[in-house]
């Protein structure tokens, strides 16, 4: 077999395609993002056979330190088959020998593959597993980095993901999701709200900068969604959803409900179900009607999601809305919209991209994030963690000290 550390840009993307295992973070456009807005230089590298065919490759961000040495990360692992152990073992032989032309520290994956089946509780039960790779890749050198819980690591080990293979309808879909979740996604549609693919990202960088200043959470800079936009737009695996409504024809048809309602009152003409829900259904257009009556006549976007896209998943990467999009149930509309256009285009899953391992923790808002998506999410879902592949122990244990003593200067001199 041969190593090639430079791989033709066209032909990993081709690769990873037809792999069965692939993930929006392992993409070419990923790389180039992560170029222009992390500081992460990108390397593709891939391992082919006798017959020159491609049977491993991978996404590499490289990070250069002092003393002319770097480490690597690879989002989401090698796209490779995880099952076929010779590829798995040459390509880890192949990588710790260009870890040692390069002067690389280490070399960070974290796979997207289930760990096992767990309940609810996130507690292991009988089902899939894959410990037997798990102890193949400590076999082959690599150190596992624990069984975090919570968001300590690059990206999150527990998961919610809807496999459609188990609906033959949207019906089936609706049944699957909690009657809470279905009731408040229903009331949406008293909105009228608008469902659209945007053209640019001013609405959803609007609505991200809303929610950080209102949650207290660090977004990332303006210029990364802006990069992540032109970026994913030439390879065409991003999709933004924006939910829209316009104040000034809600303002209207919720004073024309509140008449009749009033009319039909005063005339004795509403049956005996509706005569008793007239209070509080008099309150709630009042209060719509209040809203929504100063914010104009023009449509305004209220909530707004971008989606990663695979040949055969989608993944829900960032979401950005604003009072009136919580108020009108944008942010329920906006997730089942993705679920239901990932079902109509046959992708295989779409991924809720990351919940906690401990559905009682207490740490920040993570609780509340996943009952949440718990309601709506279908499968939960472990996976391996992360896994370092070490070439320079002494600096590898140094660098987490070097890097914080870094960044105190740098806090320091940039008051």
């Amino acid at each position: 077999m041969k190593f090639i550390d430079k791989l033709d840009e066209k032909e990993y993307s081709k690769f990873m395609n037809n792999c069965s295992y692939n993930h929006c973070l392992q993409s070419v456009a990923w790389g180039n993002i992560s170029d222009k807005e992390r500081n992460q230089k990108k390397v593709i590298v891939g391992l082919k056979d006798d017959n020159d065919k491609l049977v491993a490759a991978a996404l590499l961000l490289k990070k250069v330190t002092p003393f002319k040495m770097c480490y690597f990360y690879c989002p989401r692992g090698f796209i490779l088959d995880y099952n076929n152990k010779e590829v798995l073992n040459t390509f880890t032989k192949e990588l710790k020998t260009y870890l040692k032309r390069v002067n690389g520290i280490y070399l960070k994956i974290d796979p997207e593959i289930k760990y096992q089946t767990i309940d609810e509780d996130a507690n292991p039960i009988d089902g899939e597993n894959n410990y037997d790779l798990f102890n193949y890749l400590i076999k082959l050198g690599y150190k596992h980095q624990g069984f975090n819980r919570l968001h300590e690591k690059n990206e999150p080990r527990y998961t919610f993901r809807r496999y459609f293979k188990n609906y033959d309808s949207i019906e089936a879909i609706d049944e699957s999701i909690s009657k809470t979740f279905m009731k408040s996604l229903k009331r949406s549609y008293n909105y009228d709200l608008t469902v659209s693919i945007a053209e640019d990202l001013e609405d959803f960088i609007r609505l991200n900068k809303f929610n950080a200043k209102k949650d207290g959470f660090m977004a990332n800079k303006e210029s990364f969604y802006r990069t992540f936009f032109e970026e994913t737009k030439k390879e065409g695996n991003a999709k933004t959803f924006n939910i829209s409504l316009n104040p000034g024809k809600l303002t209207k048809k919720f004073q024309k409900e509140l008449d009749e309602l009033k009319n039909a009152l005063d005339n004795g003409t509403l049956n005996k179900k509706d005569r008793g829900n007239a209070n509080e259904t008099i309150k709630r257009l009042e209060k719509d009607i209040e809203t929504f009556k100063d914010l104009g006549n023009d449509d305004i976007v209220v909530c707004s999601m971008i989606c990663g896209y695979t040949k055969n998943g989608a993944w829900t990467l960032y979401i950005g809305n604003d009072t009136l999009g919580e108020y009108t149930f944008s942010i329920n509309r906006v997730y089942y919209e993705a679920i239901i256009d990932a079902y109509n285009n046959k992708y295989d899953f779409i991924d809720l991209f990351g919940t906690v391992g401990d559905p009682n923790t207490n740490y920040k808002n993570t609780k509340g994030l996943h009952e949440y998506k718990r309601k709506f999410g279908d499968e939960y879902t472990e996976f391996i963690g992360e896994f370092d592949l070490i070439n320079k122990p002494f600096w590898y244990h140094m660098l987490p000290i070097l890097l914080k003593s870094y960044r105190f200067i740098y806090k320091i001199k940039n008051r």
